[in-house]
């Protein structure tokens, strides 16, 4: 009888704070949303540090496989890729290499780690480096299957503040937005080879990172490009589409969010902006269906739920704010100064908001008014990766170290 009680207890919990793989950026389906998951009835005062670990320098997010989390970071002149147990935060294998780096002056206070956050795809894991180092290596050995280095190929083979896009898996390839400030290629690899499938070089890349989208019967690859939002067919690699857009020093940052068939942009001081894909005639036309000048975004991207965007606004030094998917009315602003940025995800009823200043905010998902549940405090350092809710707790990435934080 206590096995039993033990282990009806033990499944409790994991279904508690238990969830799906985390094996991109911004989850599963690459939109901040969690599967799996079972909120508590009520969130506990404060959460348990189960363990912490010293990885490197960096704002990549983890990603996690199983019982594996594996996380992009840098040690001196060196990216490091680590994979870390789950359940203890030992440190099963690491790989490095030397990449040496010279961000804008700009970038210097966010550090020279990485920031893309890494691909699992078909047993492998894919991380693209700040300074544009693209490698593939074995989920389980660690292995390096292959390695790009685009530095002869582009004149600038990274943005100024270096590579942020996430890689993209595309069933047999692994797409990624390549080279810098004069120019470079939305461009798909053979995820086992290496080898080049297509390659779209109407723009460089920005800090963005793409999606797959279906409008009209057809998927899109979606991404902000440093002058664009575009959509690029899949397979293939045609522009099918094409929206000029431009935000001071070319910071565009947010990654698009597919509402049905709209597709939502935004951008540093601009307007967020939903826009109708559709084929018409032969060809592929975007047209307006709304405007939200209330609402702007910088460095975080917006995730919806039902018919609700939930996005962290830049105004008033930083507040979140809720729309209307489908009018784009702002339905509820919360108080500003809330941070320079915070990354968004949600789960069941509830928004998981972790700000730069390392406070990770439970909001309950309400249309009709902010409601805060929890603020708790997971780390010492900013945090600007995603937090990851997984099997076992929340994962928190800082500076420097990589945290399971659990719920009692």
């Amino acid at each position: 009888m206590l096995i039993v009680r033990i282990g009806l207890a033990t499944l409790f919990l994991v279904q508690a704070v238990g969830a799906q793989d985390w094996p991109q950026w911004r989850g599963p389906k690459r939109d901040g949303s969690i599967e799996g998951f079972i909120e508590p009835a009520q969130w506990p005062p404060s959460l348990r540090l189960r363990w912490k670990t010293t990885v490197g320098e960096g704002h990549s997010t983890p990603v996690v496989s199983g019982n594996r989390i594996y996380v992009l970071s840098r040690q001196q002149d060196e990216e490091v890729v680590s994979c870390v147990n789950l359940d203890g935060g030992k440190i099963l294998w690491q790989q490095k290499y030397a990449a040496p780096v010279k961000l804008h002056s700009a970038a210097r206070s966010h550090g020279n780690g990485p920031k893309s956050t890494p691909l699992i795809h078909q047993g492998r894991l894919y991380t693209l480096g700040i300074s544009g180092i693209l490698s593939s290596f074995d989920l389980a050995s660690g292995m390096l299957v292959w390695r790009k280095d685009f530095s002869r190929e582009y004149k600038a083979p990274w943005p100024e503040y270096g590579a942020a896009m996430s890689p993209l898996g595309d069933g047999k390839t692994v797409v990624a937005h390549l080279g810098g400030v004069e120019g470079g290629a939305l461009t798909a690899f053979d995820a086992g080879t290496g080898d080049t499938v297509w390659r779209w070089d109407g723009d460089g890349p920005s800090y963005a990172s793409p999606i797959i989208a279906e409008f009209g019967g057809a998927r899109h690859i979606v991404t902000q490009s440093r002058q664009n939002v575009i959509g690029i067919s899949s397979p293939g690699g045609r522009l099918l589409w094409r929206i000029p857009f431009t935000t001071a020093y070319a910071q565009n940052v947010v990654t698009p969010l597919a509402a049905g068939d709209l597709l939502v942009y935004a951008g540093y001081n601009q307007p967020t902006v939903a826009v109708r894909v559709a084929a018409e005639g032969g060809n592929w036309s975007t047209r307006q269906v709304w405007e939200n000048k209330d609402v702007s975004l910088y460095m975080n991207s917006p995730v919806l739920a039902g018919n609700a965007i939930y996005a962290f606004s830049q105004r008033n030094k930083g507040q979140l704010a809720c729309l209307d998917a489908r009018t784009g009315k702002t339905l509820w602003v919360a108080e500003g100064r809330g941070g320079e940025n915070a990354s968004l995800a949600h789960a069941g009823k509830t928004l998981f908001v972790l700000n730069n200043d390392a406070d990770l905010i439970l909001v309950r998902k309400n249309p009709v008014s902010y409601e805060e549940l929890r603020r708790y405090r997971v780390a010492e350092s900013s945090t600007w990766a995603h937090p990851v809710v997984t099997r076992g707790g929340i994962l928190i990435k800082d500076q420097e170290t990589l945290a399971l934080w659990g719920i009692p």
